[in-house]
C-alpha cells in the first residue's frame, strides 16, 4: 500500500513538468472535443453505471 502511495505521489509530481505546451507556432491552441472523445467518455460512464449495478446485484444475492 506504501509502495502505490509513493507512486502516485511521484506521478503527481513529474507529470505536470512534462505536460507543459511548448506553444507551436502557427497552430490553433485550442482543442476541439470530438465524436472519439464523446463515445469514450460515454462507453466510461456505461461501463460504471454496469459495473454498480452488478456490485449491487451482488450483494442483495449474499445478503
Amino acid at each position: 500500500m506504501k509502495r502505490l502511495l509513493l507512486m502516485v505521489c511521484l506521478v503527481s509530481v513529474v507529470y505536470p513538468a512534462f505536460a507543459e505546451d511548448p506553444g507551436l507556432p502557427g497552430g490553433d491552441p485550442d482543442v476541439p472535443i470530438d465524436g472519439g472523445t464523446v463515445v469514450l467518455l460515454a462507453a466510461g460512464i456505461a461501463y460504471g453505471v454496469r459495473s454498480l449495478k452488478k456490485r449491487n446485484e451482488q450483494k442483495k444475492e449474499g445478503s
